[in-house]
This record gives C-alpha cells, sequence and structure tokens, in this order.
C-alpha cells in the first residue's frame, strides 16, 4: 500500500494549528467580555489580581476549551479545508491518485487525538479547575452562599432512613433528628431520635442533646435515653449540607461513586448527575462526528467559497448543540433515559456524517 507521509503531516499541521489559533483568539475575546462582565465583583469582593488571573482564569480557560472543542474543531477544519478546495488543493490531492478516503486518515488522527485530551480534561482536570474556581467564587462573588436547610430526608444507607427538620452548616448542627433503621420485611427495628445534635471535628462524632435510642425485637422494646452523650450516627455533616454537593468538582470516578450513593438515597439529582458522568465519556466522540462533517461539507469547491462552507458549518453545528440541549431536557424533566438523552444526538449526527461523505465528490 502506497504511504503519504507528507500529506498526513501538511493536513494534520493545518487541523492542529487552525484550531488552537481559533481558541486562542476566542479566549481572549471571551475572556475580554468576561471581566468587564464580573468587574464590579472582583472590585467588591476586593480580589487581588493575582488570584483573578491564576486561580480564576487560569482555571476558567481548560473547562471553556473543553466545553466547546467540538464547536471550534468543527469551524476550523470548514475554514483551512475550504480554503484548501478554494485554490483547488483537493483536486491536486484526488488527482495524484489518493482516494478520499486515504485524505480522510490525518483528519481522523487530529481528531482522536484531540478528543483523547477531552477526555481525560474532563474526567479528571477539569473537576479539579472547577474546585478552584469554586472557591474563588465563594470567597469572592457569591459571599452570601446559603447554610441553612430544612426538612431534610434520604437514606444514609440500605434500611437506614434520616430525617432532620433543620440543619445549619455554619456551626454543623441538626435540629429535630430522627434515624429509622428497617429489616428486610421492611418492619422498624431501630430508632434514634435527638431534639439536636452537634458535630465534634475532633472526635469525629455527634454531641447528641436528649438522646433516645429504641430497639424493637417483635413485641418487645427497649429504650435508652441521655439527655447527652457523644455518638457515631453513621452520618456526617456533609449529608445534610445541600451546597456541600457539586457534581461538576467531582472527577468521574468520585462522580459514579456519588451516583451510586444517590441511587440508594432515591434522589431525583441522580438524573443530572448520570447526564453529567455520560457526556463527559461521550462528548469528545463529537470531535470527531464534527470532523467528518466539517471535511464532507467543505471539500468541494463552490462558488459562495469559505463563506457559503461556514453558513452551512454553522447551521449544522447549533442545529448539533440544539439537539444535545433538548434530548438533556427530556431526560431531566422527562421519561427519557440519560443515556440516550446523551448518545442520541451523537448517533444522528454520525449518520448525517456518513451520509454528507459519501456525497461528496470524489
Amino acid at each position: 500500500m502506497r504511504s503519504f507521509p507528507k500529506l498526513d503531516k501538511y493536513l494534520l499541521f493545518k487541523y492542529l494549528k487552525t484550531f488552537l489559533l481559533a481558541m486562542a483568539l476566542i479566549i481572549v475575546i471571551v475572556i475580554t467580555f468576561d471581566v468587564s462582565e464580573k468587574l464590579d465583583d472582583f472590585l467588591s469582593g476586593h480580589a487581588p489580581l493575582q488570584e483573578i488571573v491564576f486561580s480564576y482564569y487560569l482555571n476558567f480557560i481548560p473547562g471553556f476549551v473543553n466545553l466547546y472543542s467540538p464547536l471550534f474543531i468543527f469551524i476550523s477544519v470548514i475554514f483551512f479545508t475550504s480554503k484548501m478546495a478554494g485554490n483547488t488543493e483537493i483536486i491536486a490531492i484526488l488527482g495524484s491518485g489518493i482516494s478520499y478516503k486515504r485524505m480522510l486518515r490525518p483528519y481522523i488522527y487530529g481528531s482522536v487525538l484531540v478528543a483523547l485530551i477531552v477526555l481525560a480534561f474532563g474526567n479528571f482536570l477539569i473537576p479539579v479547575n472547577n474546585k478552584a474556581l469554586a472557591k474563588f467564587e465563594n470567597k469572592y462573588i457569591y459571599t452570601h452562599s446559603p447554610s441553612y436547610f430544612n426538612n431534610l430526608h434520604f437514606q444514609a444507607d440500605k434500611g437506614i432512613q434520616v430525617y432532620a427538620e433543620s440543619y445549619d452548616a455554619s456551626i454543623m448542627r441538626v435540629h429535630g433528628f430522627h434515624r429509622d433503621v428497617y429489616n428486610e420485611k421492611y418492619q422498624l427495628v431501630d430508632r434514634i431520635t435527638c431534639t439536636r445534635i452537634t458535630y465534634d471535628t475532633v472526635q469525629n462524632k455527634w454531641l447528641c442533646e436528649n438522646f433516645v435510642h429504641r430497639t424493637i425485637d417483635g413485641n418487645k422494646e427497649r429504650v435508652k435515653r441521655d439527655v447527652q452523650s457523644m455518638r457515631n450516627l453513621g452520618v456526617s455533616p456533609a449529608d445534610f449540607d445541600a451546597s456541600s454537593v457539586n457534581i461538576l468538582t467531582m472527577n468521574s470516578i468520585d462522580l459514579y461513586k456519588h451516583i451510586v450513593k444517590m441511587k440508594m438515597r432515591g434522589s431525583t439529582a441522580v438524573i443530572s448527575a448520570k447526564i453529567e458522568l455520560y457526556q463527559r465519556l461521550l462528548n469528545p466522540l463529537a470531535i470527531i462526528i464534527m470532523t467528518l462533517i466539517g471535511v464532507g461539507v467543505s471539500s468541494r469547491k463552490s462558488r459562495g467559497g469559505i463563506g457559503l462552507h461556514l453558513a452551512i458549518g454553522i447551521a449544522l453545528a447549533f442545529g448539533f448543540i440544539v439537539f444535545m440541549k433538548v434530548s438533556t431536557v427530556f431526560a431531566v424533566f422527562g421519561t427519557l433515559n440519560p443515556f440516550i438523552s446523551v448518545i442520541l444526538p451523537q448517533i444522528v449526527f454520525s449518520i448525517i456524517a456518513v451520509y454528507v461523505i459519501r456525497s461528496a465528490p470524489k
């Protein structure tokens, strides 16, 4: 089989160079607008310039690149491939005996490389950046985050139901605490109630006030009471603090564990968490799909030139984004399976990619 390493290097270089240049330009524009929008917040929060640059924007950039990389890969491919088609380079490549399928190889190499980087970033690096962003925002922008929560009810473990009238996160104190334990036949076998519990960070236990422990065995019941005692109740302050749960700051391993925990508790927030995990794993495929569509649309020479190709490309790209958003809305507020909501746009636009490639002039 004949090989054309120079062609591979030429197209791969154009692919990566145009993408990086496009991302660099758009990042400068986005940061400029973001600074003008948040300048009052930075000034009112007395945020130091060093922290704005290194704690905020340095952590903001990777997330932005990760989120919009399929769109800008698409625009980049259309831009430089349309230019090549306008300069009859595509015709020269095909006329030299190289098949259209062979010409696609460097595009696929580049898209797979970028997709793997986005996959690693989205699953492990971006959550670390989001933690730093959240820390900065809580310190300088959103300084009045909620710390008081009412009527909390969750399943702490299999067969263990916990209820609290209120929780004050600032002092880690729960009012009206109840913990019920059920056996396999859904019969109540153990109940703990306290008028108030406060977490001791030194002993990692709860200081329980008016502690009442009932143990039920058939028709027999044993009751133990304490005015005040230190207990391990099998729950932590994070279980009561709704503001402490931020799935964007969890890497994918921690997010999967969080999903398992929420499923056990019967939380409706598990759908959003599943969508986030599936998007991290599957959205890098959009880079490959958008690359193939971009080549198919822009490799033909047309009278409209780059402008026509960009118009078609942007319409397809935004159609893809809208499709992704609509499908996730149906998953969150409807009955659509979270995995289907994430993979469906990929499948539909994969079919479009195959059609566009097959209909391209060869």
